[in-house]
């Protein structure tokens, strides 16, 4: 018996307990919540996500994850059926770059190239960096970046400064990973994200007076601030009755959230696995 365990190696030892490396490609969608798009996932107009990962399978049941995903997202009130969205008339497209580190918990053990386990439920969670930058398309079918244009008078009315287009994530999600032959594998997973952030698609709080502005506005302001409610459509200054008069425009007090639906094709990178998959 001291013969048999002395023939195994610590190398042996460490795969037989699932300890790999894997590095892969990411392919999916985007989605959104938010000012635009309250409630429903699959309302938001979604673009191809895509990204990569490399994952280190501390033991069958553990795993950590640097990952690096880019995707796209855009809604328009035009398009949803809220009468009150589609008069407001905003929209925003959103390109979101993401790099997280994670850990995973499998629901079963999972060891790359283990015939036995070939869908394995997980969870996982993590912390994630993330950038952004709104952007309004104009008539003409240009993009113009609606940070710069401060829509909600950030920038040039009194006590509105611009926000930041960068911020922090909690990145949190479940799915489902398995193997193909003994090199790859394969994973399908659902994640959300927590933002501390109301402006990911640029709306927030309310519609501001531009007479009552500290510096000269932007040319696109009329282009991107939307219609305020309330207001006959022949006015052509809804601001005449009252110019401190407040419209609201957003949900100051609910953040957005955006999220990834990800189909992922993995390759393990370290030493080949053990054919002792169980202790």
């Amino acid at each position: 018996m001291s013969l048999a365990m002395s023939a195994v190696t610590p190398d042996a030892l460490g795969q037989r307990r699932g300890s790999t490396k894997e590095i892969g490609y990411q392919l999916g969608t985007m989605w959104y919540v938010g000012d635009l798009n309250p409630s429903n996932l699959l309302r938001s107009i979604s673009h191809t996500a895509q990204g990569a990962y490399f994952r280190y399978n501390v033991n069958p049941r553990v795993s950590v994850r640097a990952q690096y995903v880019q995707g796209t997202v855009e809604v328009f009130d035009a398009d949803h059926p809220n009468a009150h969205q589609q008069r407001r008339d905003l929209g925003f497209v959103n390109v979101v770059n993401e790099l997280s580190a994670t850990t995973e918990v499998n629901f079963r053990d999972h060891v790359v190239g283990n015939p036995k386990r070939r869908l394995v439920p997980f969870l996982t969670a993590g912390l994630a960096l993330f950038g952004h930058d709104p952007s309004g398309v104009k008539s003409n079918g240009l993009m113009e970046p609606l940070l710069e244009v401060g829509t909600e008078g950030q920038g040039w009315f009194p006590g509105e400064s611009r926000y930041k287009n960068w911020g922090m994530a909690v990145p949190f999600g479940l799915g489902w990973k398995g193997t193909l032959g003994s090199t790859m594998t394969f994973q399908v997973e659902w994640g959300a994200r927590k933002l501390w952030t109301d402006h990911l698609d640029d709306v927030s709080g309310v519609y501001v007076n531009a007479e009552l502005a500290e510096r000269p506005t932007s040319p696109s302001l009329d282009d991107f601030q939307g219609t305020p409610p309330y207001v006959l459509e022949n006015e052509a200054q809804p601001w005449e009755g009252n110019l401190e008069e407040v419209y609201q425009r957003g949900d100051p007090g609910r953040n957005d959230r955006y999220g990834f639906f990800l189909v992922s094709l993995g390759f393990r990178v370290s030493k080949k696995a053990t054919t002792c998959w169980e202790q």
